[in-house]
């Protein structure tokens, strides 16, 4: 073999990986976070999430990026493990689609499909246009890569000292362990797939090897959710056990028929002189086969999971920081799973300045300061969720996404900052009271109606703030509004009723400078709530 050769096979391996890599990368963000809601609501039956999680796979060309948000979303609490085992399973065979468009060898018009794509990505400047053109050119690249990679390879099969190296991969231990190790490293189990039907097609490698390394490719692509799962809670890697678990009860089963039945000799006959398609087929075979046999176990998967992972008692210390944890490790298939995670937690933050607010009131109109500390320690938390949250946010806007779903994620830091905004001036509101009480102020009289009213106010608004994308929220963003509209107007005349007390010497001018620096601060929760709102419910 030349060193010419080995340039042109490392060149060819680069353009394949990168073409899978743009072809992937550029459906999941056509797909966008339109692929939460359908895993959300489709997947109630194991049989329906087999459906959803082969269809979702066959579109984004990547089990990874399904398994990924699979795990992340048991790791949310938005699915539940029975959920997911039928999602896993469908995704194993939704992978098999890339393994068939390359057994369709379009090799020699592959030039022309890239360029085609390349010409879309260069002139439209719509992003959806952009996008499928990056769809395109990859499918061509992955081609021209495939065809570079297969040429450069055919010298091996007359090198004896390379074939007799081939020999060790019919022995099913080193085959599976080749697979397993190359796919690891690889990241993507359709990607590895590819190379070896490249290997077949320069006849360098038989069925015979090759099936063993493809059953250990399946195991090998487990590797990419276990590492999405680090930082997670246990559901969620009991999520990526069902993932092994399957693939290495299919690869026993089909070891096993290997062994005792001339399974690859069929293979071999239904398509004669067509390596890459007899690889796409065993592996279509093997993924279906699989499923049907273990889908009715798949209640069993879930119990075993939960068998050799327990629950377990975390402390605080294992709690603190790991959203954030989650977020870095989720960079593959990650888009969806982040915004849906980015929401829960920001409606989590939004809840905990809520609580700070209606407390706020509640210590002006009892006068009672004990729960002053309750109300610094909540305020405390959520400065440090709002620093945690804009990193998160920073580090998702890395991820290749659409133009929607990057609105999406700057109004959502929009949000995160109006609700520290509003944990603020609860915070100023409560402080009010200890101030007064070192003056011996009280309020009272009709300034007690007044808070009450501004308090009902408040709290109607933000009641209104949910962070669930999927309902409709025109009535709540219409209250929002018609609330912070009549906290205009109350200021206006609370502020008038001021003066008037100060002119009629009811009111001294300490209590009144920290009234009106109280309304001041309700006047701007009601502001923030609104921009929260904005944000949330108004159109792109």
């Amino acid at each position: 073999m030349q060193i010419t050769n080995l340039f042109s096979m490392l060149g060819g391996l680069a353009l394949f990986l990168y073409g899978m890599n743009r072809m992937s990368g550029g459906l999941e963000v056509m797909a966008g976070d339109r692929l939460k809601t359908i895993l959300e609501k489709l997947t109630g039956r194991r049989l329906t999430g087999v459906l959803v999680g082969a269809g979702i796979t066959a579109v984004i060309q990547s089990s990874s990026a399904t398994t990924v948000m699979v795990v992340g979303f048991v790791n949310a609490g938005i699915m539940t493990l029975a959920q997911a085992v039928g999602v896993i399973m469908g995704a194993n065979i939704g992978t098999t689609v890339t393994g068939v468009l390359v057994a369709l060898d379009i090799s020699l018009i592959a030039p022309l499909i890239a360029f085609a794509g390349v010409g879309v990505v260069l002139f439209c400047k719509k992003q959806k246009w952009r996008t499928a053109g990056e769809i395109v050119a990859g499918l061509g690249i992955l081609f021209i890569g495939m065809g570079m990679m297969s040429g450069a390879m055919k010298p091996l099969a007359a090198m004896p000292e390379f074939t007799s190296i081939l020999t060790w991969f019919r022995h099913p231990a080193a085959g599976i362990l080749a697979g397993m190790l190359f796919t690891a490293v690889v990241q993507s189990s359709s990607a590895s797939i590819g190379i070896l039907q490249a290997l077949a097609m320069s006849g360098v490698m038989g069925l015979d090897s090759a099936v063993y390394i493809l059953f250990g490719q399946n195991i090998g692509t487990c590797v990419t959710a276990m590492l999405s799962a680090i930082g997670t809670n246990r559901s969620a890697k009991r999520a990526t056990l069902v993932h092994l678990m399957f693939n290495v009860a299919g690869t026993l089963l089909f070891v096993g028929v290997c062994q005792w039945t001339p399974f690859v000799s069929w293979v071999q006959g239904w398509f004669p002189g067509a390596p890459a398609a007899q690889i796409a087929n065993v592996h279509v075979i093997f993924n279906v086969v699989t499923t049907l046999v273990l889908l009715p176990a798949g209640g069993w998967l879930a119990r075993a999971a939960v068998w050799m992972l327990p629950d377990k008692k975390q402390t605080g210390k294992e709690q603190a920081g790991l959203y954030a944890k989650f977020l870095e490790e989720h960079a593959i298939g990650g888009t969806a799973v982040a915004l849906d995670t980015l929401r829960r937690e920001i409606g989590r933050m939004f809840l905990l300045a809520r609580t700070n607010a209606e407390t706020a009131f509640e210590i002006i109109l009892n006068g009672n300061t004990a729960k002053l500390p309750e109300v610094s320690r909540r305020e405390e938390e959520l400065d440090a969720m709002n620093a945690e949250l804009t990193r998160c946010i920073a580090h998702v806007s890395a991820f290749e996404m659409s133009g929607a779903d990057s609105v999406t994620l700057n109004r959502l830091l929009t949000v995160v900052g109006n609700i520290e905004r509003i944990g603020d001036h609860a915070n100023n509101m409560a402080e009010y009271v200890e101030r007064m009480q070192e003056k011996s102020l009280k309020i009272d009289g009709e300034k007690v109606d007044e808070v009450r009213r501004l308090e009902a106010v408040a709290l109607l608004a933000m009641d209104q703030i949910d962070f669930d994308p999927a309902q409709d929220h025109q009535a709540g963003y219409a209250q929002v509004c018609a609330c912070e509209a009549e906290s205009d107007v109350l200021n206006v005349r609370y502020r008038e009723n001021q003066i008037e007390n100060m002119k009629k010497e009811k009111s001294g001018a300490e209590l009144t400078i920290l009234y009106s620096e109280m309304l001041t601060d309700v006047e701007r929760m009601l502001d923030h709530t609104l921009n929260i709102a904005q944000a949330l419910y108004e159109p792109a």
